[in-house]
């Protein structure tokens, strides 16, 4: 499955985004040049035909998700807002460790009638908020260490009622140097050319993240490779 070549060891290196002390208004512009990328490589696309998938499946009309490390929000609203087109209605929490990236998404929500929240939230040190038929996490595995990532899909297998699904990217030679061209023709944030980078370099591959899944109490697990070099994991309570 995995085509890592020269990436054979994933190598994490702290990201500027994640250093606390990174100036708010640099902060600020990293997260929008990352929610411009977000839209053009469909990142909500990428997590929503399994959520539509279990709500026919379950015919159920309302379905509460739970979206873990959520930054700017765009992802929960894109999917709020297919969700309304085709008439489910999504109960939407996006939790994530910034006040910054919180009162961003925040700003994100122009339709008052939006079923989405945005709560300031550790989903490493906290228990998860239980109730929520699918938690979602997109492209946050990557920033955790071996046993952080592996703690975190066994706290969002148990918290889940439903479905887990977790969208991340792929460690491969092609995936970098996608990172290195869209991140410098998409944006001029100095932060997002070098955290892309990293962000490719500390990804799993499929192997590493079916078997974190398989070692929890998710069932039906698969991992499916997205476009463009992503990967989709999703498993059932």
């Amino acid at each position: 499955m995995s085509d890592c070549g020269w990436f054979q060891s994933r190598r994490l290196t702290p990201e500027i985004m994640d250093d606390p002390g990174l100036d708010a208004a640099e902060h600020e512009r990293a997260l929008r040049a990352l929610r411009r990328i977000n839209f053009l490589s469909a990142s909500p696309g990428i997590l929503w035909p399994a959520i539509w998938r279990l709500a026919r499946e379950r015919d159920a009309e309302r379905l509460r998700v739970l979206d873990i490390a959520t930054g700017s929000g765009d992802v929960p609203l894109a999917l709020w807002r297919k969700a309304r087109r085709v008439g489910l209605k999504l109960e939407i929490l996006g939790l994530d460790v910034s006040r910054r990236a919180i009162d961003l998404a925040r700003s994100q929500v122009d339709d008052a009638t939006a079923s989405v929240r945005f709560e300031q939230f550790d989903v490493l040190r906290d228990s998860l908020p239980d109730g929520y038929d699918v938690l979602t996490t997109s492209l946050f595995l990557h920033h955790l260490s071996d046993e952080e990532a592996g703690q975190l899909v066994g706290k969002m297998a148990t918290a889940a009622r439903q479905m887990v699904l977790i969208s991340d990217l792929r460690r491969s030679r092609l995936g970098w140097w996608i990172a290195f061209a869209a991140s410098r023709l998409l944006t001029r944030s100095k932060v997002l050319h070098v955290d892309a980078l990293l962000s490719v370099q500390a990804a799993f591959t499929e192997e590493e993240l079916l078997a974190m899944a398989t070692a929890t109490s998710l069932h039906d697990v698969k991992v499916e490779r997205c476009w463009p070099c992503r990967m989709l994991l999703s498993g059932r309570v």
